[in-house]
This record gives C-alpha cells, sequence and structure tokens, in this order.
C-alpha cells in the first residue's frame, strides 16, 4: 500500500487515467467494428468512408498513447487492404 502522499496521489491518478483510456480504446474499437461490418455487407462505398472515418480515430489513438503508432498503421493497412479486395 502506498505510504507518501505522493503515492497515494499516483494511485487516484493512474485509476482516472484508466478509464480515460479504456474509454478511448473502446471509442476506437467502435469504429472498427464499423469498418468490419461495412467489409462484410459488400458495399464498397460505405466501407470506404467508414474507413475514412476509422483512420483519425486510430492516429488520436497513438498521439494520446493508447495505441502504439505500428499497431494502428497496422490496423488501419489490414482493413485498407480488404477495403480495396472488395472491388
Amino acid at each position: 500500500m502506498a505510504n507518501t502522499p505522493q503515492a497515494k496521489k499516483r494511485i487516484r491518478r493512474n485509476a482516472q487515467r484508466t478509464i480515460i483510456n479504456r474509454d478511448r480504446v473502446s471509442r476506437i474499437r467502435t469504429f472498427l467494428k464499423q469498418v468490419e461490418s461495412a467489409i462484410e455487407s459488400g458495399s464498397r462505398e460505405d466501407a470506404q468512408v467508414a474507413l475514412a472515418r476509422v483512420q483519425p480515430e486510430l492516429q488520436r489513438g497513438v498521439a494520446k498513447g493508447v495505441l502504439h503508432k505500428n499497431t494502428a498503421a497496422r490496423r488501419f493497412s489490414r482493413l485498407n487492404k480488404r477495403v480495396v479486395a472488395l472491388g
């Protein structure tokens, strides 16, 4: 258990940051699922629109520190490849 005031404060801050970061990752996953569902439906136009919406969210996750930049690049690349393959 934390003994110093600073350690106690860090515990409080870490708990709050965990909640915020969990919300950020959840938002990114929601956008990713929208692209996935558009790809599964076979609609290239919807998939392209969803892909254009997910890219800034991935980059924001990188900027905020909840995603590694290579992870975001890999996810976007794989989604883009699947959208292009739709036709």
